[in-house]
């Protein structure tokens, strides 16, 4: 596909996080720059089979040195987030009367189902060939990868969008924009436009695990399991007693990186108490390890939706703590269109990865580009 210089492109942005809940949907045009406009959003929640068969790749995916190996409990996950994420499409465009035509590229994340940087490992599961000919529509997937053999960690991919919406919106830099997912991540946006970015700890995975466990629950609506427990102070020290926060930058994790062992004899409501501060505890953790105290935190991801946990972070980091949805953003599609903007920048062969996000050693290009035969617009 050949982009006019001056076009605003049309893109279809795909995410499905580390807590697997759903798959979110993002209409957005944008040049790939600093010019983004948000149209429409929606999300296709996994169904309770879906969600068990997902879980279930997870530990044979942690075994596997080759990231294009796929074992029966994995190829049956892919071909389940590969339909999941059309049929997403598929009903976002018929709810929003949008021809699919008029769409010139999808942003196919996949669901990742391990990431060992170490081990220059990063495997996220979906088929884009699959997707783009049920589709009929470009698609760019496998976003992580180039940047993995680059020498980088390949992740956090969306700080560029963070630094492009904070900019946009005139925001008084340094600000810090921390998604709540199954993991955390924040990206430093310095007065300058400089980017650091890294994965904090966990956010909503531990928790989701544990009510799940429990209560076969898949999370913790409004935080009230949590907001009726006590901290337990012995089991947060034992938590954040874990080598990943003494680690320096660039740094990211896997969803299954740290154990809930030490909250294992708590009720749940302490635990979950204790693994909500956890998470706050690790954010304001990350923010000592970036250049300038942020003016403001502003939260994305499903954590956004947690007054129990947006309250924690903002005690235990003593900064100005606001959703993305409170300036006019998008708190549950921000990864969703952070996808289609990436990629549009793959597209038009603009880096997707920079030094101060993943440790690349110079910007990285990335994404594979799947053409279809294009339909002529209505």
């Amino acid at each position: 596909m050949t982009q006019a210089v001056n076009r605003l492109v049309r893109a279809v942005g795909l995410m499905s996080g580390t807590s697997m809940d759903a798959v979110d949907v993002a209409l957005i045009e944008t040049d790939g720059e600093g010019i983004v406009r948000r149209l429409a959003a929606g999300e296709r929640p996994y169904r309770d089979d879906e969600r068990a068969a997902i879980r279930a790749a997870l530990p044979v995916a942690a075994g596997l040195a080759d990231r294009a190996a796929r074992p029966d409990a994995l190829a049956r996950a892919e071909r389940i987030v590969t339909e999941v994420h059309a049929e997403a499409v598929e009903t976002f465009l018929a709810d929003h009367a949008i021809d699919p035509a008029t769409i010139d590229v999808v942003g196919f994340h996949g669901q990742t189902v391990f990431h060992a940087p170490e081990r220059a490992l990063t495997i996220q599961i979906g088929d884009g060939p699959a997707l783009a000919a049920r589709l009929g529509i470009d698609v760019v997937y496998d976003l992580r990868a180039a940047d993995m053999l680059a020498g980088g960690q390949g992740a956090p991919l969306v700080p560029a969008y963070h630094r492009a919406l904070a900019e946009a919106a005139g925001l008084d830099l340094p600000v810090v924009l921390l998604n709540l997912g199954g993991v955390g991540n924040i990206t430093f946006v310095g007065a300058d436009g400089t980017l650091i970015a890294f994965d904090t700890g966990p956010a909503n995975a531990l928790v989701d695990d544990l009510l799940l466990e429990r209560l076969g629950r898949p999370m913790d609506e409004g935080g009230r399991i949590a907001a009726a427990g006590h901290v337990d102070s012995a089991a947060l020290a034992a938590l954040l007693d874990h080598p990943y926060f003494a680690a320096p930058l660039p740094k990211s994790l896997d969803r299954n990186a740290f154990s809930r062992a030490p909250v294992a004899a708590l009720s749940t409501e302490d635990a979950a108490a204790t693994l909500v501060a956890f998470t706050a505890e690790t954010v304001a953790a990350g923010l000592r390890l970036v250049p300038q105290a942020p003016n403001r935190i502003v939260v994305c991801g499903g954590g956004a939706r947690n007054p129990t946990l947006l309250a924690a972070v903002a005690a235990a980091t003593g900064v100005a703590t606001t959703t993305a949805d409170a300036l006019g953003w998008s708190s549950a599609a921000m990864e969703a269109e952070a996808f289609g903007y990436l990629a549009v920048r793959s597209l038009k062969g603009l880096p997707l990865t920079f030094p101060g996000t993943t440790g690349v050693a110079a910007p990285t290009l990335g994404g594979v580009l799947v053409r279809t035969p294009r339909r002529a617009a209505a």
